[in-house]
């Protein structure tokens, strides 16, 4: 089992845990009342620095209710957190958009991450056919 240490920025912020069988993404939580009004951007900071394990990357995105309860979209789509953010003031921070005026609230779940292992490195072997069939579009139907 991988371990990761983790620092919380408040004592007033639910702890992270893992639920054996739901999934394997961690919610995580605003950990200040935020108010934005439509068009605002802000990072929603979420109270958390950690230290990965060598060699794995967090991947934050939004939980599948975000946009629906609050109205707020992840400017990045997906947040890519690198190991070597691991300082004991890199504070993970969700960065959003408001599409009309909200409220989060601390402790409100607003998104979530993963940890994966980092791409190997790939040596890129240039040529003139790849000898597959050629499909033709785009997707599992082949259509344009």
């Amino acid at each position: 089992m991988e371990k990761i240490r983790i620092k919380y920025f408040s004592d007033d912020i639910e702890r992270l845990r893992y639920i054996d069988g739901k999934s394997d993404w961690i919610d995580l939580r605003a950990s200040e009342r935020v108010e934005l009004k439509e068009g605002e951007f802000q990072l929603i900071p979420l109270g958390v620095a950690m230290q990965l394990p060598d060699g794995y990357e967090g991947h934050l995105v939004p939980r599948s209710s975000t946009f629906r309860t609050y109205g707020i979209l992840q400017t990045n789509s997906c947040g890519v957190i690198d190991g070597s953010y691991c300082g004991d003031e890199d504070m993970w921070r969700m960065p959003v958009y408001a599409t009309r005026d909200t409220v989060i609230e601390k402790n409100d779940r607003i998104c979530q991450f993963r940890i994966m292992k980092n791409q190997p490195q790939i040596l890129f072997e240039e040529c003139q056919q790849l000898e597959n069939e050629n499909r033709g579009g785009f997707g599992s139907t082949g259509k344009q």
